[in-house]
């Protein structure tokens, strides 16, 4: 369970239930970015700090998704990193991904035109995995309606063919489980579930993918980025921090508080709670349990909206999502707007 001094740890929650657009800050979280702010306008950020926090944001990132922080790559968007794992891929290879999956999952092998990009319903991905396949690329939950991938089935697929790997993250960390050490690639834009500003996005490179070639390389890819401002001590790191880009510094430190509120949350209670509760919201409506923090309903808003909850119009229907910081009293309220709708049969 999740101890009620966490949800209090969060202001003005009541009735959210959209953290698959945007996740709300916690206090700490806030603060750190007025400090941020305040700091700037005085002339008096300190550089050093930051670069700490950076480190804090791998620490805690790592730990969410089974990885070390050595192995952690600091970005600014999910395309970013997709677009470097795709730059990466030789002339003709063959990239698998999921249909209707998110576009910063697709678009930048679709826009390289040296690739060639085949989509299959997600319920076929793992199936159609097989010897000829250069990559696979999917979102470990679907934005439009939380749809869940075989994460265990797909990591051994691509080990048994030989398919390197990029798993989107952005829908399902911290909630749920996944050991990154399996896959190439686990990248993570922080703005929703990790709760941190947007501009902040960590991937998990496996030591091994040394095929991800750094063309975004600047002064941040290097193990000594303030030894490597100029040409003639630049020097890009061997490990995952070769792909890093430069850090926002204001946000920094508030994506530190974020990630390490989310990260010290003991796992087995982060990844029952929002899916208990959307599984109990599903169940109330005659619908299967699916595992997912994210709820897909045919049907309108406005009746959410009526009651003062926050959702979300996605794919043409309403969307749901139960974070830490939602409880019973969400739930409640959900059930009774979606009956008060007539959405119990939806699918």
């Amino acid at each position: 369970m999740i101890d009620s001094s966490l949800r209090a740890a969060f202001d003005d929650t009541r009735g959210y239930l959209d953290t698959a657009s945007y996740g709300l800050p916690a206090r700490a979280t806030v603060t750190a970015l007025h400090a941020s702010t305040d700091a700037w306008a005085r002339r008096a950020l300190d550089l050093p700090a930051i670069d700490r926090d950076v480190d804090r944001m791998r620490a805690a990132f790592a730990r969410i998704v089974g990885a070390r922080p050595a192995d952690v790559a600091l970005a600014a968007t999910v395309s970013q990193v997709v677009g470097t794992v795709a730059a990466s891929l030789p002339d003709g290879a063959r990239v698998l991904v999921a249909e209707h999956d998110f576009a910063s999952v697709v678009m930048p092998f679709r826009a390289d035109p040296r690739l060639t990009v085949r989509a299959v319903p997600l319920e076929r991905l793992v199936e159609a995995m097989r010897p000829g396949v250069d990559l696979v690329a999917v979102s470990a939950v679907q934005s439009s309606d939380g749809r869940l991938v075989d994460l265990e089935a797909l990591a051994q697929a691509a080990a048994a063919a030989g398919i390197r790997t990029v798993i989107d993250a952005t829908q399902s960390s911290p909630w749920l489980p996944i050991d990154s050490r399996r896959f190439d690639v686990v990248v993570a834009a922080a703005y929703k579930w990790l709760t941190a500003p947007r501009g902040i996005t960590l991937a998990a490179v496996r030591p091994d993918a040394t095929w991800v070639r750094p063309v975004n390389a600047g002064w941040y890819s290097a193990d000594d980025p303030w030894g490597s401002l100029y040409e003639d001590g630049a020097s890009t790191s061997a490990g995952a921090r070769r792909l890093d880009t430069s850090p926002p510094w204001q946000l920094v430190s508030a994506g530190a508080s974020a990630l390490e509120i989310m990260a010290a949350i003991p796992a087995q209670d982060v990844h029952a709670h929002g899916p208990g509760l959307a599984d109990e919201f599903r169940t109330s409506l005659g619908l299967a349990p699916a595992g997912s923090a994210i709820v897909s309903l045919a049907g309108d808003p406005a009746a959410f909206e009526s009651a003062g909850l926050r959702v979300a119009s996605r794919a043409g229907r309403v969307r749901l999502g139960f974070h830490v910081y939602n409880d019973e009293t969400d739930l409640a309220r959900a059930i009774d707007a979606a009956r008060a709708a007539r959405l119990t049969v939806a699918a």
